[in-house]
């Protein structure tokens, strides 16, 4: 399933260049992952049960650049799914034009902190995240 969110750019998004600088982009993927996973998990349930969404790997490529007033498009998937991790797969693009401005591959851990070690995604664990 792809989730979809839109960013509008505003000033404080921009650097010296009058672009968005890279480490916002981080944060619009950050900001669409939460969406996502808001969307269709319960965090407090998760968290209640010692359970925390991880990030440990991001690849990013930056294809464009993103000016004042342009409307992002940032989808969200899961690609691939590990024994201990999963793959999500990011797309920010111009919702006006299309053109992609990045994309990104974000892979993620469910961190059992009882346990204080990475979760096994399988089972009830694995049901939770079905329609992420």
């Amino acid at each position: 399933m792809i989730h979809t969110i839109d960013i509008k750019i505003r000033g404080y998004h921009l650097d010296l260049f009058g672009h968005v600088n890279n480490a916002r982009y981080l944060e619009f993927l950050e900001e669409a992952r939460w969406a996502a996973f808001e969307k269709t998990v319960d965090l407090e349930a998760l968290a209640r049960k010692g359970l925390a969404f991880t990030v440990v790997n991001i690849n990013i490529n930056y294809r464009r650049p993103a000016l004042i007033n342009d409307v992002l498009s940032v989808e969200t998937s899961i690609s691939q799914w590990r024994r201990r991790s999963a793959v999500i797969r990011q797309e920010v693009k111009n919702k006006e034009g299309g053109e992609m401005a990045a994309d990104a591959e974000v892979i993620f851990v469910i961190f059992d902190t009882r346990k204080q070690k990475t979760a096994v995604l399988e089972g009830e664990l694995l049901k939770i995240f079905e329609d992420v």
